[in-house]
């Protein structure tokens, strides 16, 4: 039952207190070995495809290895001191690794710049959680991107996390956030990363992609508590959930378009270049403000649903087969 315990504690500490920013956090120890570990090993393989293949591999097993065995260690010191201080550490792991309230904040700050028509403040904030080109957005376009992001985070820094806490604890949790963070800074089709960050990459689509369809799923019964259309996001879903370059994000992207009506996707530039994209969703009118708004409490309502139920199914086990 710790688990369940403290996944519960760990989501209130983050709706609580956000991002701990003064704490030293596991996420920025993971960048920093990944930005440790990437030279020395392009420079240990040959530069050749094959050879950045394998450099890529080689970094990602480390990296995932590292933040596991490095948690389960931490863990398991504090359980041996005594089964409360287990209980804190998990709790506090928890609390770590997701990003509910960072991702409120970061969309209702982007909001309310639009309705104050900053639209310069609104592109400047869109810009911390998007990778496109934020100067080239209109109003309309920082309203979609935050949509966007709202709903592909729900699943990568909420649901995700929480998904694998449950399995595993906070040490599969951190792996997994080591799988989400190697994919963020090396999974680029370009130039630098096309070979070298393609196992981080695949790595993330293959650990996304249960949570991501989960995340669509729970988005139903979290529209319908929010007053929006839930038959929309089901209709939505079964239509365009495959209309994404991503094998995961087009998931709770049309789940979350087809319950505010609006339109997602399309063509966007990132790096300077134009990247086609086809549209999610269906609307006869633009993004605007209210839609991040009603993103941000369908994205609140999700996350409550995934804590329930997969409180619930780790309290199930633990009392059926006697997990601890």
């Amino acid at each position: 039952m710790t688990l369940a315990f403290a996944m519960a504690a760990g989501f209130l500490l983050d709706l609580l207190l956000g991002d701990p920013h003064r704490l030293p956090h596991p996420v920025t120890a993971i960048g920093r070995l990944i930005s440790f570990l990437e030279p020395a090993l392009r420079r240990a393989f040959p530069n050749s495809a094959r050879g950045k293949l394998s450099a890529g591999a080689t970094l990602a097993a480390m990296v995932v290895a590292a933040a596991f065995v490095g948690t389960w260690a931490v863990t398991q010191i504090a359980g041996d001191l005594h089964p409360w201080a287990r209980l804190v550490m998990e709790s506090f792991l928890c609390y770590q690794i997701l990003a509910c309230r960072g991702l409120m904040d970061a969309a209702t700050r982007i909001r309310l710049a639009l309705v104050d028509s900053d639209l310069t403040g609104a592109r400047l904030a869109v810009a911390h959680i998007v990778g496109r080109d934020a100067g080239r957005l209109d109003a309309a376009g920082v309203a979609r991107a935050a949509v966007e992001s709202v709903a592909e985070n729900a699943s990568d820094g909420i649901v995700a996390p929480m998904l694998y806490f449950t399995i595993g604890g906070a040490p599969l949790a951190m792996a997994y956030k080591a799988v989400n963070t190697m994919d963020s800074m090396l999974g680029h089709k370009n130039e630098t990363y096309l070979y070298f960050g393609r196992a981080a990459a695949r790595l993330d689509d293959a650990a996304n992609f249960l949570p991501a369809r989960l995340t669509a799923l729970l988005m139903f019964p979290a529209a319908w508590l929010c007053r929006l259309d839930w038959r929309n996001a089901v209709r939505t879903y079964r239509r365009d959930r495959a209309r994404h370059s991503s094998p995961n994000a087009g998931h709770p992207e049309a789940a979350a378009a087809g319950a505010l009506g609006v339109r997602l996707g399309g063509d966007s530039h990132y790096g300077g270049e134009l990247v086609r994209k086809p549209f999610i969703g269906e609307a006869s009118r633009e993004t605007g403000p209210d839609d991040i708004g009603r993103a941000v409490r369908m994205l609140l309502a999700t996350s409550l649903l995934a804590l329930a139920l997969l409180s619930g199914i780790r309290l199930g086990f633990s009392f059926g087969l006697g997990w601890n």
